[in-house]
């Protein structure tokens, strides 16, 4: 079985972001940046699919920057065997990254596509349904738990009521939960042998995808500071406060 890794380059989870002067969008300039982390669980997930013996291949794919290449080298150190990067300096937005994924899917023929279920940059949350839809495929949501088995996948998913259990015929698409797994870090050793690793290099035109910008930023500002507190000298005036102050009683 072939499984088929998007991967996404985002500002590093520990660094905090800042906005533009002119208020144009977030400030990318020097600024650590590091593979997603939802990404990087779906890494992990494929990886434990392999070491189960249930996975033959993992590719990692990636669109975006010629920068970009350090994240897939990142996919590679932790137990990818190929990556391909779909280099654009342009901004991808959700539904092109799902054409072209669906085109990569269409090369490549994996039996499953593990993506994270969200960017942290921009939170969109669309991509895997998207892919979902132009390839006609099941799709397993928010999963906090994979099992391969006869052709399927059972995926436990997290739901505002809880969990759901579905079962997915292959081929199918996974999106990855916070508590799907924890991922591991690259050895010295894989970090070194995975710069020496070849990359496929392609292009949107590639794969027949021509970049649409359909969304505008008009304004990006940071979000307020946070109100300082009052202490207060009893139960009733806390009571009193909750009620006609902040109006949440």
């Amino acid at each position: 079985m072939k499984v088929l890794v998007p991967v996404k380059r985002v500002i590093d989870a520990n660094v905090k972001p800042r906005v533009k002067a002119d208020g144009s969008g977030v400030e990318l300039a020097n600024v650590k940046m590091a593979m997603n982390p939802f990404c990087e669980i779906a890494v992990e997930e494929a990886i434990r699919m392999k070491e189960a013996g249930k996975v033959e291949e993992i590719v990692a794919v990636s669109i975006g920057p010629e920068k970009a290449q350090e994240t897939l080298r990142t996919a590679l150190a932790m137990g990818a065997d190929r990556a391909i990067l779909v280099k654009t300096d342009e901004t991808v937005e959700p539904l092109d990254v799902a054409k072209i994924l669906k085109a990569v899917a269409e090369e490549e023929k994996p039996e499953l596509v593990i993506l994270g279920k969200q960017a942290i940059d921009d939170d969109a949350n669309q991509t895997g349904q998207m892919l979902a839809a132009l390839l006609g495929w099941s799709q397993g949501t928010f999963a906090s738990k994979v099992e391969l088995a006869d052709g399927k996948a059972t995926v436990t998913r997290e739901v505002d009521g809880g969990l759901q259990v579905v079962e997915l015929k292959l081929p199918a698409i996974v999106t990855t939960d916070l508590r799907l797994n924890q991922p591991r870090y690259a050895s010295l050793p894989n970090i070194m042998k995975a710069k020496k690793k070849p990359l496929d290099l392609k292009e949107p035109g590639d794969y027949g995808v021509e970049l649409k910008t359909r969304l505008k930023v008009l304004k990006t500002e940071e979000p307020a500071g946070r109100k300082a507190g009052v202490k207060v000298g009893s139960v009733a005036e806390l009571v009193d406060k909750l009620k006609n102050e902040a109006g949440v009683l």
